[in-house]
């Protein structure tokens, strides 16, 4: 007999057993959330009112540099590329979606916090550098193929370093640390287009020049600064998973390094090779290939976890066999949401299936000591939700 869902038998949710349910509501009366996180919450809402003011202050500046019509026009067209990023992470992070109070931080420090660095360093560092070398064009170059990389990596860095040492109970894999380092690379790569486009307006108006520049940056390359940073985000993220700060320390500097090397062949190679497209073929296409299968390789091994881990809850009664199928496998979360939305309770369905995910990664937290006393109050909610969310599903699924 088949279900709804169209899988085999079981594959919906099932009441836990009464033993299990008792449980976890004998500790519903026990604050769900240690003062610690309450402290975390409230240090992450002081954190982005700063950040919001400093983008404010940076916008300010870019204004002041590009004129408002300038300004206006390459902010209008820096959203593309911006568009283009998020949604690309947003596909990265529909597995076990961040919180998005840290996405939110993430992108204010990009586009606010990291340029704003790289305004005030790079421009003493190229005063430093014509003052030493006395030919502007040496001065650039070297701006262009050392300074920028490392100053420009390290200001975008150190937004997912804050993350990692601050909420590190949300950074519990390399696909984690990739979708922070994202979030950050986006925002800075959109106050840096509003600066390309806005100057190429101020130079020449809205022409041919601005369009190329438009077409080059933003829809041959939107991608650029992610994938310069998610190096630092995939060392960060690894070193999550052992859970130390001083090996957070040490990935960050080793991510770094990828970085700011892909950083610098991205700004070097035009002074070298005389084709922008023929070395956006041969160079460019392979990395972003590269970078597409590093993610779908990650994804994989989130969803392998999942369901390893899940299946330990099912091993204890939490879960049926199928119930499991149906949260930890792309094909039945597809058949398990398309079931709860022809009764309406797709966002049920969504919460319990995030729910169930994070319960995994809790667990995955515990098994390896990483927070094990935060882990178990989160392992203690997160079943509790799990419980509630059940019961809905299992009414739709008495009245047929």
């Amino acid at each position: 007999m088949s279900t709804p869902f169209g899988g085999p038998p079981r594959i919906l949710p099932v009441a836990a057993p009464g033993h299990v349910v008792d449980q976890v509501q004998s500790g519903l009366g026990q604050p769900a959330v240690r003062p610690r996180r309450r402290s975390l919450v409230a240090f992450g809402a002081v954190a982005i009112s700063v950040l919001a003011l400093v983008l404010l202050l940076t916008g300010a500046l870019v204004v002041s540099l590009l004129g408002p019509v300038a300004a206006g026009v390459g902010g209008v067209l820096a959203l593309i590329p911006l568009a283009i990023v998020l949604a690309g992470v947003s596909w990265i992070d529909r597995w076990e979606p961040e919180p998005r109070g840290i996405l939110v931080f993430c992108v204010l420090w990009g586009a606010g916090v990291a340029v704003l660095i790289a305004l005030v360093v790079e421009g003493g560092v190229d005063s430093a550098l014509l003052a030493a070398t006395g030919a502007s064009d040496v001065a650039d170059l070297v701006g262009s193929v050392v300074g920028a990389p490392v100053i420009e990596e390290v200001g975008k860095g150190l937004g997912v370093l804050l993350v990692f040492l601050v909420a590190r109970r949300h950074l519990d894999s390399p696909v984690d640390g990739v979708v922070y380092a994202a979030w950050v690379a986006g925002g800075f790569a959109f106050t840096e287009n509003i600066v390309y486009f806005g100057s190429e307006v101020l130079d020449g108006g809205v022409g041919s020049d601005l369009l190329y520049v438009f077409f080059v940056r933003g829809l041959m390359s939107p991608f650029a600064h992610v994938i310069f940073t998610a190096m630092t985000g995939l060392a960060l993220g690894l070193a999550a998973q052992r859970g130390r700060v001083g090996l957070g320390l040490v990935a960050f500097v080793v991510g770094l390094i990828p970085a700011i090397a892909l950083h610098a062949l991205w700004n070097g190679a035009l002074y070298v090779v005389p084709s922008f497209f023929g070395y956006y073929a041969v160079v460019q296409i392979p990395i972003f290939v590269g970078g597409v299968l590093l993610v779908v390789y990650l994804r994989t091994q989130e969803a392998r976890l999942t369901y390893r881990r899940l299946s330990e809850y099912a091993a204890a009664g939490w879960f049926s066999p199928g119930e499991v199928t149906s949260l930890a496998t792309g094909s039945g979360r597809r058949q398990a949401r398309a079931w709860a939305r022809a009764r309406g309770l797709g966002s049920v369905m969504r919460r319990y299936t995030r729910d169930a995910t994070r319960l995994a990664f809790t667990r995955q937290r515990i098994v390896t000591g990483r927070d094990a006393v935060g882990a178990e109050v989160d392992e203690q909610a997160l079943l509790a939700s799990i419980v509630s969310e059940r019961a809905v599903l299992q009414e739709a699924l008495r009245r047929g």
